[in-house]
């Protein structure tokens, strides 16, 4: 039986990083970024003001109040066409170029009109105050992002800001999810007896979703070999990675493992040294990875967060795939006995003295409910452990 840490090397070794394709960068959100990108231009491109106001020298407001001439007025998408002389003002808008011999901006609450074209400096003045210098911010030629990135919002923005309408990225994984069981039936259905609403399907989806790739249902497959094998190889068809939830564990009716061998899925290894999630099964076809998760809707979503997030963050390049480890402190006394690692859902919050975790009321693997809340999954060693509160407890952090 493999540790957490030996498995998770295991599938990495197993993951391919997927190829690159152009995509429109409004298009490309939370893709990782396949190039390194330059910025055709200085920015801003020319010394601007910060402020609506007045540009001057500041050396003309030694004394305060001060009164200057106002020589014109420039607004933003505007360019100046008289320098600034000693005695001499601009009256400017925010994001517009400070003309030539101007050094500082006062801004208008700190003057007073003296119509027709004087004004009044009440300060005070510093040198160079509301101004920001050309290609202050990034110069034109430089490496603004690297490759590697997973595009935020403002990378977007950022982007734009540099001349990019498209941009290579790591193409999505295509993930097929299929849940398994006689005993499940899906949402719309009240369960008769001995039946199960089908919770792992959504949430694995959800779980994909959220790690940047696209989903496929497969919907339920009977404990049945023929309708197994059917939607297995559908799965295998067309699909980077291939989830399966229930029906791994050394049961009479689970039959996957089988079921995925006859698939010509070639296994790397059936069990993992962790609670919950221990039957956990992992295989490839090719370069297609397939996962056998138990049907327990906890151990699914903790052994994808350990196991199937890093990999598809692999497929899309990510350099550092997880999952992300802190210490942090403990919110309350804790106790855990348990003969493998345990990963207990938890809540990451914050105080006037900083971030701490707190432990999830949690009854075990069936306990979805206990997910609601939870941002992180602290992380239990084996064997009697106790915690005080304050002391520092190891943390993966959820990505929510």
């Amino acid at each position: 039986m493999l540790s957490v840490a030996e498995a998770l090397v295991a599938i990495l070794k197993e993951t391919r990083v997927l190829p690159v394709e152009r995509r429109s960068v409004a298009e490309s959100l939370g893709a990782i970024l396949a190039e390194t990108t330059f910025s055709d231009v200085d920015s801003p491109p020319f010394t601007k003001a910060l402020m609506d106001g007045y540009a001057l020298r500041a050396e003309d407001c030694q004394t305060l109040p001060a009164t200057l001439r106002v020589i014109e007025e420039i607004r933003a998408g505007r360019v100046p066409s008289l320098p600034v002389k000693t005695g001499e003002a601009t009256r400017i808008m925010t994001g517009a170029p400070v003309p030539e011999g101007a050094d500082t901006v006062v801004m208008v609450e700190r003057t007073e009109a003296i119509p027709p074209t004087g004004v009044r400096i009440i300060g005070p003045i510093k040198k160079n105050q509301n101004i920001l210098d050309r290609a202050s911010e990034m110069k034109a030629g430089e490496a603004i992002l690297a490759a590697g990135v997973r595009l935020s919002p403002q990378d977007l923005g950022l982007l734009a800001a540099i001349g990019y309408a498209d941009v290579a990225v790591h193409a999505q994984p295509r993930v097929a999810v299929l849940s398994t069981g006689d005993e499940v039936v899906e949402a719309p259905a009240k369960p008769g007896p001995g039946q199960i609403r089908n919770s792992n399907g959504p949430m694995l989806m959800g779980q994909s979703s959220r790690a940047g790739a696209t989903a496929r249902y497969l919907g339920i497959a009977r404990d049945q070999i023929e309708e197994l094998k059917a939607k297995i190889e559908d799965g295998l068809n067309n699909s980077n990675v291939l989830i399966l939830s229930g029906g791994v564990s050394a049961g009479k009716f689970d039959l996957v493992p089988d079921v995925l061998r006859d698939a010509g899925v070639v296994s790397h290894f059936h069990k993992v040294a962790m609670k919950p999630g221990k039957p956990l099964f992992f295989g490839t076809k090719e370069s297609t990875l397939v996962f056998g998760l138990p049907g327990n809707p906890v151990s699914s979503f903790v052994a994808f967060e350990l196991f199937i997030r890093p990999a598809l963050a692999k497929q899309q390049g990510e350099r550092e795939p997880g999952p992300r480890r802190v210490m942090l402190p403990i919110a309350a006394d804790m106790q855990s006995d348990s003969d493998r690692p345990t990963y207990w859902p938890g809540r990451i919050e914050d105080s006037t003295s900083g971030f701490f975790v707190r432990a999830l009321p949690y009854f075990g693997s069936a306990d979805l409910r206990a997910l609601h809340s939870a941002n992180a999954l602290l992380v239990l060693p084996p064997g009697p452990v106790a915690w005080r509160a304050g002391e520092a407890v190891p943390v993966i952090v959820l990505n929510t």
